[in-house]
C-alpha cells in the first residue's frame, strides 16, 4: 500500500540498475508517442491511492494489529486454558451420558444444548449449556475429564469454533473494537478499501519503469533512504497482494452492509448454504416440567418428546450413517427436533458432513454431505475458515500473522515515504480529464456499481471527492488573494 506520491521523478538516489522514468529516446522532429491506457490511468490511480492510503490507513492499521493478535490467539488459548482443554490420558473413556450428568450436577441451572467429545486422546469433553450468567450468544462450556468424570473447569464459549474468553475478546476487538454495531463500520471500511489499495499499489509498482527485473521482486539494500523504503514497500506489497485481496474479500462476506449484498447475489446464483432438516414428523410435545428445556439431560429413557436412545447410542447411529470424523458436535434434541451430529473438522480435507437422527430409535431424519454443497457455498465456507485461521491449522495461522505483519509494515513504510517527501502532494488534480471518454464512461459505471455494492467504499469515495474539491477551492481562493 503506497501512501507516498511519486509525482516527481526521484532519480537522485537511483542505482544504475533502475530508474523511475526511462530517458526520452524519441527522435528530434518526430511526433510524440501516443499515450497508452496506463499512462492515462496512472495519475488517477495515483491520486486515489494517495487519498485512500492517508485516510483509510489508520483503520487498516488497527485491523492488521488486532488480526495479528487473533492469528496468534489459537496457540495462546491452548497455553492459557491448558488445564480446561487437556486431561491425563486414561485407559477407558466414560459414556457421554455420564459425563453430561456430571456437568449438570456442577451447574444445575444450565440447559445442556450440545456436547463436543474430545477429538483426540487427552482432550476433555466440552458440554455446552445455555446459562443466564453468560453473555447473549455465548454458551457456558463445562470441561469434563472423559476418563475420570472430573470437571476441569467452566468457561464461556463463543461461536462454532468454540472461542474461549481470550480469543473472544480479541475477536471482538478485531470485529468492532468492542463498540457493538457501530464499531463494525470500522472493520467493514477497512475491508472495503483493502483490495482497492492493494490492487492500486500493485498496478503502480508494476507500472514503474526499471532496467533490472530483479528489483521488481527483491528489495534494494544500501543506506536508509526514501528509495530503499519504496523498494521494500513495493516488493513486500507484491508478495502479499494476493493474500490481502483474499482477506478483504472474505472479510466482506460477513460485513454488515456489503455482506448482505453478497448474500443476495450468492442466493441468486444458487450458492446458498443448504440446511439440515431435523424436525420429527408428528412429534408431540409434553411430559413433565423436569424435562422441559433440559430434556432429562438426554441420558436415555423418556424425554418431553417421548423415548430417547440417549447420547451414546445417538453418536453410534451417526457413526453408522457415515459421520466418521473424530471432531464432532452433538446437538441435543429440542422440542419437536431430533439429534443433530455434525462433523467439525475444518482443516483440509474438510469433514463437515452432518446428520439428523430421530431420538426415539436413531433413524436418520436427514443427511447433509459437504460434498453436495453448491460450489459458491463451499468457497464461502473455505474462505471464512481461512480468514479465521482454521482451514490449514497452524500453517494458516502463521500465514495470517505474516500477512498482518506485512500490512503493518506497508502502512508504516507508506507514511515514512510521505514524510520524507513532505509536503507529499498527490498527482495533479483533473487527472480524469486526460482519460479518453471511451474509457472514462465504463470506468465511471463500474465505480458506481462497486460503490453501490460495497456501500462504505462508495460513501467514503464520495467523501474523498468532497475533500479534494474543498482543497481545490481553498487553493483557488489563496491564489486569487495573492494576485489581488
Amino acid at each position: 500500500m503506497t501512501i507516498d506520491d511519486p509525482a516527481r521523478p526521484d532519480t537522485s538516489e537511483a542505482p544504475p540498475s533502475e530508474t523511475t522514468e526511462a530517458p526520452d529516446t524519441t527522435p528530434a522532429g518526430s511526433a510524440p508517442a501516443r499515450p497508452t491506457t496506463w499512462s492515462a490511468l496512472r495519475p488517477l490511480v495515483l491520486r486515489l491511492h494517495f487519498y485512500a492510503g492517508v485516510l483509510v490507513a489508520p483503520f487498516l492499521l488497527v485491523a492488521a494489529a488486532s488480526g495479528l493478535l487473533y492469528a496468534l490467539s489459537y496457540q495462546a488459548e491452548k497455553i492459557v486454558y491448558a488445564h480446561e482443554l487437556e486431561a491425563p490420558v486414561g485407559e477407558t473413556a466414560l459414556p457421554l451420558s455420564q459425563q453430561v450428568r456430571v456437568a449438570r450436577e456442577v451447574n444445575p441451572n444450565g440447559t445442556v444444548t450440545a456436547v463436543w467429545p474430545g477429538a483426540e486422546p487427552g482432550a476433555t469433553t466440552r458440554v455446552l449449556m445455555a446459562d443466564p450468567d453468560v453473555p447473549e450468544g455465548t454458551s457456558l462450556a463445562v470441561f469434563v475429564d472423559p476418563y475420570t468424570g472430573d470437571v476441569r473447569g467452566q468457561l464461556p464459549s463463543y461461536g462454532s469454533s468454540g472461542a474461549l474468553p481470550l480469543r473472544t475478546w480479541i475477536d471482538g476487538l478485531h470485529r468492532d473494537l468492542h463498540l457493538g454495531e457501530f464499531g463494525r463500520n470500522y472493520s467493514e471500511l477497512a475491508a472495503s478499501w483493502l483490495w482497492v489499495i492493494a490492487l492500486g499499489g500493485l498496478a503502480l509498482w508494476l507500472g514503474r519503469r526499471r532496467r533490472n527485473r530483479r528489483a521488481l521482486f527483491v528489495p534494494e539494500g544500501g543506506p536508509a533512504s526514501r528509495r530503499r523504503t519504496l523498494s521494500w514497500h513495493g516488493t513486500v506489497g507484491l508478495w502479499a497482494v494476493a493474500g490481502l485481496v483474499l482477506l478483504s474479500a472474505t472479510g466482506l462476506t460477513w460485513s454488515r452492509y456489503a455482506g448482505e449484498n453478497i448474500g443476495v447475489v450468492q442466493d441468486g446464483l444458487g450458492g446458498a448454504t443448504p440446511t439440515l432438516t431435523a424436525t420429527i414428523g408428528g412429534a408431540a410435545a409434553g411430559g413433565s416440567s423436569e424435562h422441559e428445556g433440559h430434556g432429562g439431560a438426554h441420558t436415555g429413557g423418556s424425554t418431553a418428546q417421548g423415548p430417547d436412545i440417549g447420547l451414546d447410542k445417538a453418536l453410534d447411529a451417526a457413526r453408522a450413517a457415515g459421520i466418521d470424523s473424530p471432531s464432532v458436535s452433538v446437538v441435543l434434541p429440542a422440542e419437536g427436533k431430533g439429534y443433530v451430529v455434525k462433523e467439525t473438522d475444518t482443516q483440509f480435507p474438510l469433514e463437515l458432513d452432518s446428520v439428523a437422527l430421530n431420538p426415539a430409535d436413531g433413524a436418520v431424519l436427514d443427511r447433509l454431505a459437504f460434498a453436495d454443497h453448491p460450489v459458491l457455498a463451499k468457497l464461502t465456507r473455505i474462505g471464512i475458515d481461512a480468514h479465521m485461521g482454521v482451514f490449514l491449522g497452524l500453517f494458516n495461522q502463521l500465514l495470517l500473522a505474516a500477512l498482518a505483519l506485512a500490512l503493518i509494515l506497508l502502512i508504516v513504510w507508506g507514511y515514512r515515504m510521505w514524510w520524507l517527501r513532505r509536503p507529499g502532494r498527490p498527482a495533479a488534480r483533473g487527472a480524469w480529464r486526460r482519460i479518453p471518454v471511451t474509457m472514462l464512461l465504463p470506468l465511471a459505471a463500474v465505480t458506481a456499481l462497486v460503490g453501490w455494492f460495497v456501500p462504505l467504499l462508495g460513501l467514503s469515495l464520495l467523501l474523498f471527492l468532497a475533500v479534494d474539491l474543498a482543497l481545490a477551492l481553498v487553493s483557488r481562493l489563496r491564489a486569487r488573494s495573492r494576485t489581488s
